[in-house]
């Protein structure tokens, strides 16, 4: 008898800042929600900036009939205003939840009562106990601020021993690093699920400027082949959709436990790459 293993693919989202842009989430959402998602999840904001937008935002996913799991960043907060936001969600029957450090908004000048996201998951669990399923945040590239994999893997640790049931990773293009970084999760006993987050490429400039920003690497034989393409969005949309699909089957082939876009709010390549997978 074959067991068939339940993949967790979720999607994620930002609040929309205009007009303009709830409306083309709501579009996006609507085509999106066809795909029947595990989750879909909502950005927090630099120092919590997009709060309200978050949940607002979660709460018409919830009321489309889809799960909105919003995202939780500490710097910048204090145990009252995360005590605050907690409430909130319970208050809405809020389940899960992606607990993060987060940047500094720019110009802060005091980042709080929290300095890393383990210490948020340490409060979350003090304050709630098992209401929530919190995920967090992994580096398969190492984070960009951490002085060795060596440290980056014992903060990564320091999350799970503080209570978080799984993790989702910061996007990458080489799977190699991904296994390797899972497997040295392992090798720590470290045994929670850890999701592969996945980028579709729609913009060349886009791709370079998010990962120059958060330490994604994008191999050189893709930036290359990007770069020349130029202008010529069909060709770079075409050869994103081969090589993020690709990697995406091979993941799920040798085990992921499923994937996470990065939709940014735009439904056309994650739909077609989700559909290339039978997913």
């Amino acid at each position: 008898m074959t067991v068939e293993i339940k993949r967790i693919c979720s999607l994620e989202f930002f609040p929309p800042r205009t007009p303009e842009g709830v409306e083309k989430l709501r579009a996006a959402r609507r085509q999106l929600a066809q795909l029947k998602p595990a989750f879909c999840s909502v950005t927090f904001g630099a120092g919590g900036s997009t709060r309200e937008g978050t949940l607002a935002t979660v709460l018409d996913f919830r009321a489309e009939g889809l799960d909105g799991v919003p995202h939780l960043s500490c710097i910048g907060g204090t145990r009252e205003s995360i005590r605050e936001v907690l409430a909130q969600y319970k208050g809405h029957g809020i389940r899960h939840l992606i607990a993060l450090r987060g940047d500094l908004p720019s110009g802060a000048g005091a980042a709080g009562d929290f300095r890393y996201a383990s210490e948020l998951v340490a409060f979350i669990r003090q304050e709630t106990g098992g209401w929530f399923h919190i995920d967090v945040a992994a580096y398969p590239e190492y984070h960009p601020q951490a002085n060795s994999p060596q440290e980056d893997l014992a903060a990564f640790k320091q999350k799970i021993d503080a209570g978080a049931d799984s993790a989702i990773t910061q996007y990458f293009y080489n799977a190699d690093a991904y296994w390797h970084f899972v497997d040295a999760c392992r090798a720590t006993g470290i045994a929670v699920p850890i999701v592969p987050g996945i980028m579709p490429i729609g913009s060349a400039a886009k791709l370079a400027r998010f990962s120059d920003a958060c330490g994604a690497e994008i191999p050189r034989w893709i930036r290359k082949r990007l770069e020349g393409y130029g202008d010529d969005t069909a060709s770079i949309r075409a050869f994103g959709l081969d090589i993020v699909t690709e990697l995406c089957d091979g993941l799920l082939a040798r085990g992921a436990p499923g994937l996470h876009f990065y939709t940014l709010n735009v439904a056309s390549l994650t739909t077609t790459i989700w559909q290339r997978l039978g997913l």
